[in-house]
């Protein structure tokens, strides 16, 4: 089996796992260097890398830097550690592996498009909603952004949410806008940001407290006015500073 389309299909599942690579040896060891073996949270193994004590090891290791969110190089010497007669040691390389990051960009305005331009180039799996055809025919060069032209309130129950999607809302109706902040705060996220005047988010919140949308605590984490405050103009400008917001929270 190839492990790295294992790896992506493991990504777009939102498992994560750890790959685990033996990059040095001396001596005699079962396998050599360049052995594989994938590693996932519920201890199955595709791959090996010698098997025995060594192997048993290696895959508590691998469960423990995915906990760490941290890669490290272990050196095992497998009659000392492990008990095998083999006699050598092992250099094994886990590096855990993390479920892709969904970015739902709604509206491909000037600002949507500056934005999946500049996301495009950092590791988001990149959606971006419109129901204007037309504007979305204008993102046609980035072949790897995804386009779904669609009418918002029909699209947004097909959308998949977890702790790893992150949401900014652009469109060109506040009331467009509120509609896809209503539903997307009630779903499981990492991150949501409307773009706004400070006017534009005072009604919004007024709104959604006295209508029971959510409570305040929720309102609270939403980032509105979107990005950080670079006191940006342009549309190129305002996408990097959403992107700034982006990457504080995706690296923190």
């Amino acid at each position: 089996m190839n492990l790295y389309a294992e790896i992506v299909q493991l990504q777009k599942k939102g498992i994560a796992c750890a790959l685990c690579k033996i990059v040095n040896t001396k001596g005699s060891t079962p396998r050599k260097i360049g052995a594989k073996m994938l590693v996932k949270p519920n201890r199955e193994i595709i791959g090996t890398i010698g098997g025995g004590n060594l192997e048993k090891k290696v895959i508590e290791n691998a469960l423990h830097q995915i906990d760490k969110k941290e890669a490290k190089l272990f050196k095992h010497d497998l009659v000392h550690q492990h008990n095998m007669c083999c006699g050598g040691t092992v250099e094994i390389f886990i590096e855990p592996i993390f479920p892709m990051k969904k970015l739902y960009i709604f509206g491909a305005g000037h600002t949507g498009k500056a934005l999946a331009n500049f996301a495009n180039q950092l590791d988001f799996e990149i959606y971006v909603i419109d129901d204007r055809k037309d504007y979305l025919g204008e993102l046609s060069q980035l072949n790897s952004v995804n386009k779904l032209h669609a009418d918002y309130k029909k699209v947004l129950p097909t959308l998949p949410f977890d702790k790893n999607t992150y949401v900014v809302i652009l469109t060109y109706e506040h009331e467009i806008d509120r509609d896809i902040l209503s539903y997307c705060i009630n779903q499981p996220h990492a991150y949501i940001g409307m773009i706004g005047s400070q006017r534009k988010i005072e009604i919004t919140k007024k709104m959604f407290l006295n209508a029971s949308i959510c409570n305040q605590e929720k309102l609270d984490t939403i980032n509105m006015p979107i990005g950080i405050d670079i006191s940006a103009e342009s549309p190129e400008e305002i996408a990097i500073s959403i992107l700034a917001k982006l990457i504080e929270l995706k690296n923190g």
